[in-house]
């Protein structure tokens, strides 16, 4: 095998050859992380048959440049891939491979570059779909954790610290309550020109708009405790390609070594070899048309079938407390500890189900419907649901956060989406729901005076009132005990 680097129209680009005369299929990652990173990936590539290619983006790492995140990739992607098609190694055929940021590159190379310099095939893992998608749940509430996480690590700059927001909270724990948000740069003490131009983003589905015209086939990979899990499953049921294959585990935003409290070893995939299999059959033009796929069901060894989502259904839940309750951003409910405070006045209202007389396996998606009032003309209702296991543990199920504007005063209905689970409850489990005005700093504080939480500067406490008798929790519960599948044998068929 050989490895070299060259600048493909300018970009730093790492490439490796398998061992051969070739000509070769080839594999482009396209990512801001770091291309040497990625060497050992390439190895794997180049001994399956694959010219494999990963390349900095502009004006990251060794690649010249300004960076701007998702504004160049589709044209950068598009000469990358005209360069590689005319390259005696390549046979002309082009899979384009990525995660997280590097997914986004590969789909806007998919759809968004001009036709001849599409790829054959998409592979996206924990896909970023764009800045709006990114930045905030689909009710407009800033996700403010992650991307400052984010923009500390690696915007505005060639390189990365992955640990910098951690390095800067431990020096100055009070970071993320700066007001207004879009001087969090100047506490954080870098120049982050482009942080107060990620929340003007709101128009979400830019590139979700365009799937259902993709002329090649998908491989959406995802992880049921990743940000990105429903834009995931989206992606995959847009698709317009001839297929369009998905594999859910229970996993986080690094999939198999994030493994989630729920993982089974029976939920260890090779991602590598998977991936290899299926970029060979989509290439040849093998893969069964259609989507297909399979989900890790949490708790258990199970894997089933993608499209196996359960028929909603309302579980109990009473009142513990807290019908009327005081949305304080000064003093917020913390969207990183479980525990419920037990003195004091309510700040959030807590509702919770009798044990479960039977397991559950719950797959699809978690809603809770309500009847709630707020005395403010903003109002975010933060709806989180956790697990207590019979052993005593406590175990994050779901989130959602919503923004209601109405009259102060005025009762309103509404309904609040907690995500997508694939999740085993074991008999004994009770399920608690805790509705609240906040869920910080995952999320950023509604500072309820009706101004915008990135730049306003003044805060006021909310009082609520949520009518217990109206809250129905729903969940997508299946009607049997599922039939397994796995992976390995559904994702290249």
């Amino acid at each position: 095998m050989t490895l070299f680097t060259v600048a493909v129209e300018g970009l730093a680009t790492d490439i490796h050859l398998p061992d051969g005369d070739g000509p070769f299929p080839a594999v482009l990652i396209r990512t801001p992380y770091d291309r040497t990173r990625h060497r050992a990936e390439l190895r794997g590539w180049a001994r399956r048959g694959f010219a494999a290619l990963v390349q900095d983006v502009r004006g990251r790492h060794t690649s010249p440049g300004e960076w701007h995140p998702y504004e160049n990739e589709a044209a950068d992607g598009a000469a990358t891939a005209r360069w590689i098609r005319r390259q005696p190694w390549n046979d002309g055929r082009l899979v384009a491979v990525g995660a997280s940021y590097a997914a986004h590159c590969a789909l806007a190379l998919a759809l968004d570059a001009p036709t001849d310099a599409r790829p054959d095939a998409v592979i996206a893992a924990v896909p970023a779909l764009g800045p709006a998608e990114t930045a905030r749940e689909p009710s407009g509430v800033e996700r403010l954790l992650a991307r400052a996480g984010w923009w500390a690590a690696h915007g505005d700059r060639p390189d990365s610290d992955g640990n910098a927001l951690d390095k800067a909270l431990a020096a100055d724990p009070g970071l993320l309550t700066h007001l207004p948000l879009t001087g969090l740069p100047d506490r954080l003490g870098r120049s982050l020109p482009s942080w107060p131009g990620l929340w003007r983003h709101r128009e979400r589905g830019l590139l979700l708009s365009r799937a259902e015209y993709a002329g090649m086939p998908l491989l959406a990979v995802g992880g049921h405790h990743d940000h990105f899990t429903e834009d995931t499953v989206t992606l995959w049921r847009r698709w317009g390609g001839p297929s369009a294959r998905l594999l859910l585990g229970p996993w986080g935003h690094g999939l198999v070594a994030e493994p989630g409290p729920d993982a089974d070893p029976a939920h260890r995939v090779s991602l590598g070899e998977l991936y290899v299999r299926w970029a060979r059959r989509a290439l040849a033009g093998d893969l069964a048309p259609g989507r297909r796929g399979v989900v890790g069901l949490g708790g258990s060894t199970l894997w089933v079938p993608a499209d196996a989502e359960g028929e909603p259904r309302t579980q109990n839940v009473r009142l513990l407390h807290g019908c009327s309750l005081t949305a304080d951003p000064e003093r917020p409910v913390s969207s990183e500890d479980l525990a419920v405070p037990t003195n004091g006045p309510p700040d959030r209202c807590l509702l919770v189900t009798p044990p479960l007389p039977r397991p559950l396996d719950v797959v699809g998606p978690v809603e809770v419907r309500l009847r709630a009032t707020a005395h403010t003309p903003s109002a975010d209702w933060a709806v989180r649901l956790v697990a207590l296991t019979p052993e005593g543990v406590v175990q994050r199920l779901g989130v959602g956060v919503v923004r209601r504007e109405e009259p102060p005063g005025r009762q309103a209905e509404f309904t609040v989406g907690l995500g997508r689970l694939a999740r085993r409850l074991p008999a004994g489990t009770r399920l608690r729901l805790e509705i609240a005005g906040h869920h910080f700093p995952a999320h950023a504080r509604n500072p309820h005076t009706g101004d915008d939480p990135v730049t306003a500067t003044r805060l006021l406490p909310s009082r609520r009132e949520v009518d217990a008798g109206s809250v129905a929790l729903r969940l997508p519960v299946l009607r049997s005990r599922p039939t397994s599948a796995h992976p390995a044998e559904e994702i290249p068929r």
